[in-house]
C-alpha cells in the first residue's frame, strides 16, 4: 500500500485501530529515508516511545557504528543490531528506526515482521544524496559516491523493503508530509 501526502492538516491518532497502536512500528528504508527524523516526529504523534536501534546498539558497544564496522566487519555489527532489535521487540510498543540493512538480514526481517507492524520508508536517489550530504557518518559511504552507492543498494535492497507491510513515500517535501501519509496508512491498515 502507497501512500503519498497531499497536505499536513491534523488526522486523528483515534482513528487508528488499537490492534496497530499495541504493536511495535519499525521503520526501514535506505539511509537518508528519514527514519529516525520522521520516526520520531510520529512516535510523538501516536505518543509512543522512539528508539533508534543505532544509537542502541552503539550504547550497547561502547562504540560508534563505524568503529564496529572497521574493528569487526559488517557480519558482526549485523548479529549485534539482530539481537538488539529483537530486545527491543520484546518490550512495549515503540516506533524503531532501524539501520538501512537491518532488513536485508533474513533473521532480522522475520523478526520484525513477525513481532511488528513494518513500514517501507522510500525515497527517490536524489532525494538521499541530498539528506545523506548533510552528515558524514555512514560506513557505506566512506570514500565513495553517495548517488552511485544508493543506486547500487536500491537496485539490491528495494525488492525486499518491499516485504515490509506499507510502503510510504518520504519525497523531499517537509518531513510531516510523511508523518501524516503514515498515519493515513495506518488508520486503514488491516494487517
Amino acid at each position: 500500500m502507497s501512500r503519498n501526502p497531499k497536505s499536513p492538516g491534523p488526522i486523528s491518532t483515534g482513528a487508528i485501530p488499537a490492534s496497530v497502536r499495541e504493536r511495535p512500528i519499525v521503520l526501514v528504508g535506505l539511509m537518508g529515508s528519514g527514519k529516525s527524523t520522521i520516526g520520531r516526529r510520529l512516535a510523538q504523534r501516536l505518543g509512543m516511545r522512539f528508539v533508534d536501534a543505532d544509537d542502541e546498539i552503539e550504547r550497547a558497544a561502547g562504540m560508534t557504528i563505524s568503529d564496529i564496522f572497521a574493528r569487526f566487519g559488517e557480519a558482526h555489527f549485523r548479529d549485534g543490531e539482530r539481537r538488539v532489535i529483537a530486545r527491543l521487540l520484546g518490550g512495549r510498543p515503540l516506533v524503531l528506526a532501524t539501520g538501512g540493512g537491518a532488513f536485508m538480514n533474513e533473521e532480522t526481517r522475520m523478526l520484525i515482521k513477525q513481532g511488528s507492524l513494518s513500514i517501507w520508508l522510500d525515497a527517490d536517489i536524489p532525494t538521499l544524496v541530498e539528506r545523506v550530504a548533510r552528515r558524514s557518518h555512514r560506513p557505506l559511504l566512506k570514500d565513495r559516491d553517495p548517488g552511485e552507492v544508493l543506486r547500487d543498494l536500491a537496485a539490491v535492497r528495494n525488492p525486499i523493503y518491499a516485504e515490509a507491510h506499507l510502503r510510504v513515500s518520504s519525497a523531499s517535501s517537509p518531513h510531516e508530509h510523511t508523518v501524516r501519509a503514515i498515519l493515513e496508512a495506518l488508520a486503514t491498515c488491516n494487517t
